[in-house]
C-alpha cells in the first residue's frame, strides 16, 4: 500500500455516522425462589429493570448501574450473564434498538422504587405467571432467557451470545 493510500485510510472514518440505533440493557433479576423481578410501569405495564448503555460503559456495568437506579439492588458487573442481542425497530422514530439480554442471580439487598415518577411497585413473580400487559421489549428479552415463555413475540432478531475465555 502506498503512502498515499495509507493516509487515505487512516482518514476515512474520523467522524462518526450520524446515530440510528439505541443501545440498551433488558435485566432478568432471579431469586434464590426462580422468580423474576418486574415493575409495574406507571403506564400499567409490566417491565424488566433496564436502560441504556452509556458511551465507554460496557453492558454489564450499565446493567450494575440501571439496576441499582431503578431498584436499588447492588450486584457485581462479574455477576452479570449476557445470553443475546436483540435487533428491533421503533417505528415512530425509524431507530434501530439493539437490547442486550442479561442475567442477574447474585444481588444484594431487596428491591424499592427508585424511581417513583415511572415505575409504582416491584414484584417477584413467577415466571410461568407472567402478567399479560408486558413491555414488548421485556417480552423479548424474557423470550431470549427462556424461549418457551408464552410472552409477546413481536418482529424482532435475536442473536445468542457467550463470554470469551480470559
Amino acid at each position: 500500500m502506498s503512502t498515499t493510500e495509507q493516509a487515505a485510510t487512516a482518514r476515512r472514518n474520523v467522524r462518526p455516522p450520524s446515530p440510528q440505533a439505541a443501545l440498551g440493557a433488558g435485566i432478568v433479576v432471579i431469586d434464590e425462589s426462580g422468580r423474576i423481578l418486574l415493575g409495574l410501569d406507571r403506564s400499567g405495564v409490566w417491565e424488566l429493570p433496564g436502560g441504556g448503555v452509556e458511551p465507554g460503559e460496557s453492558v454489564e456495568s450499565a446493567a450494575v448501574r440501571e439496576l441499582a437506579e431503578e431498584t436499588t439492588l447492588v450486584a457485581d458487573a462479574a455477576d452479570v450473564e449476557v445470553l443475546g442481542l436483540i435487533l428491533d425497530s421503533v417505528t415512530s422514530t425509524e431507530l434501530t434498538r439493539m437490547t442486550v439480554a442479561t442475567v442477574v442471580r447474585v444481588f444484594r439487598g431487596e428491591p424499592a422504587v427508585a424511581e417513583p415518577d415511572k415505575i409504582e411497585r416491584w414484584e417477584w413473580t413467577d415466571p410461568d405467571r407472567l402478567p399479560a400487559a408486558l413491555f414488548l421489549p421485556s417480552a423479548q428479552v424474557l423470550k431470549v432467557w427462556r424461549p418457551g415463555l408464552p410472552v409477546p413475540d413481536g418482529p424482532f432478531h435475536r442473536y445468542a451470545m457467550g463470554r470469551l475465555p480470559g
